[in-house]
């Protein structure tokens, strides 16, 4: 590993391929992640749940990241077992480990006898969910935390658009498993509550890709030892075992943090019901039925795995168009991307045609590369190398919070714009354009 042309904060200039091993393993955690979000909605309404209960089911993953991804920051801070991988890799290896589990559960909730729409059947599923995002981010925060730890602010930029590129290559492969397996004669329909074997061998094969990408993280990357880790950050060995309460670091967390928070809350909060209303949308818009059991809803279903690939698709080619925006144009590039993003959620509600939804995935994807490339860039250029995991497992409920808030609120929004699913992407649009605006608010610091 070469440790010329060291930038004042004391962290050395990595090899590109280190770089790629330390983001490796977030293509499989990443596939996880979109198989739940893509098809969540899917898999309980195929079961039997309202649409106006949705918000219900999607409370839970975020909820989850909330209250774990700070803990796994500050418990990581403090690690060191070297047997185990260091500070990180072992809590990869138990996340990895418990969503793989319950990637072989979740799509079979409705294949034990509970029955439709039963409470035993919805309940197995919101518990199974909660565990897979619970173990998804036990298994995410780690790569996170490895690009602060080891990556130099020259380089960040760099480590968070490959991130970005891996996850963004994994949310395609999850999306279009269900429809490529349907091409192939896998059955797409199944008896009524039952979820058709397209979208249960889809969580197989992610299982299996999610083991096979996080051993090469494990097996490849060697982290810094505590000794090595205080010396590039120029901190003591004792700072991060100091116990640092939550309240206080958030009082003195910069600036930077709190703006960036600002415009994650919008972003997310539209974001929360893309998930959570487009199989519906598309299914009503396109294909004109509501219910769950038809061919058209699960061909609706199959649609939008198309069109969230199209959209990690854009967001893949958009990502090298923003890592090329010079650090003086973030702001620009940051904003226009949301804009860009708002124009994709309002044509949702006015397109009733299958390919045109691909040109509003395309500018949906667009804001999604923005999200995933700014805003753990400037936190962490703001951030010490004191308690910089604690202060990102805070900075994720940045993402968890407007998702909390947003199925809130949806209890009340969803009736009063008409119980429509298609409705639900004015709202997010607007408020996608909230976020666009917001980018204002952020001033970028650098910690020297």
């Amino acid at each position: 590993m070469s440790q010329e042309n060291n930038t004042s904060a004391g962290l050395p200039t990595l090899p590109k391929s280190l770089i790629w091993m330390i983001n490796f393993g977030f293509l499989g955690v990443q596939t996880a992640f979109t198989l739940q979000s893509s098809q969540m909605s899917r898999i309980f309404q195929t079961i039997g749940a309202n649409p106006n209960n949705l918000g219900w089911f999607f409370i839970l993953p975020p909820l989850a990241g909330l209250i774990v991804q700070p803990i796994i920051g500050y418990y990581s801070d403090r690690t060191w077992a070297p047997k185990l991988g260091g500070r990180r890799l072992p809590y990869l290896l138990l996340g990895t480990i418990v969503a793989v589990i319950v990637m072989l559960l979740l799509p079979n909730s409705g294949s034990f006898g509970f029955g439709y729409g039963s409470l035993a059947a919805l309940w197995f599923g919101a518990i199974t969910v909660a565990f897979l995002d619970l173990s998804s981010n036990v298994a995410m925060q780690p790569f996170k935390m490895m690009v602060g730890d080891m990556v130099n602010d020259e380089q960040k930029s760099y480590a968070y658009g490959i991130q970005s590129f891996l996850s963004n290559t994994g949310a395609v492969l999850a999306a279009v498993f269900p429809f490529l397996l349907t091409m192939f004669g896998v059955p797409n329909t199944a008896k009524k509550g039952v979820v058709p074997q397209s979208v249960v061998i889809s969580f197989y094969v992610g299982a299996a890709l999610l083991v096979i990408t996080s051993l090469f993280t494990v097996f490849r990357v060697h982290e810094y030892d505590p000794a090595t880790y205080a010396k590039y950050h120029g901190i003591s060995e004792e700072d991060n075992k100091e116990g640092g309460n939550w309240l206080t670091l958030l009082r003195h967390a910069p600036k930077a943090f709190w703006t960036v928070t600002l415009v994650q809350f919008f972003c997310w909060f539209a974001f929360q019901y893309l998930w959570t209303y487009s199989v519906g949308a598309i299914a009503n818009n396109v294909w004109g039925t509501t219910n769950a059991s038809s061919a058209g809803y699960q061909a609706a279903g199959n649609w939008y795995g198309v069109l969230a690939a199209v959209q990690s698709i854009a967001a893949v080619v958009w990502s090298y168009v923003l890592a090329k925006v010079p650090n003086k144009y973030h702001k620009l590039g940051y904003a226009g991307s949301l804009f860009i993003g708002a124009i994709g959620f309002l044509s949702v509600f006015f397109i009733h045609s299958q390919g045109a939804l691909v040109l509003s995935f395309i500018f949906i994807g667009i804001a999604w590369a923005a999200m995933n490339t700014y805003p753990l860039t400037i936190v962490t250029n703001a951030l010490s190398g004191k308690h910089m995991d604690t202060y990102l497992g805070l900075f994720n409920g940045s993402i968890c919070l407007p998702q909390i808030v947003a199925s809130l609120f949806s209890f009340a929004l969803f009736p009063m714009l008409g119980h429509s699913q298609a409705h639900m992407f004015i709202l997010a649009g607007i408020v996608m354009v909230l976020a666009g605006l917001s980018v204002g608010t952020i001033h970028e610091t650098y910690v020297k």
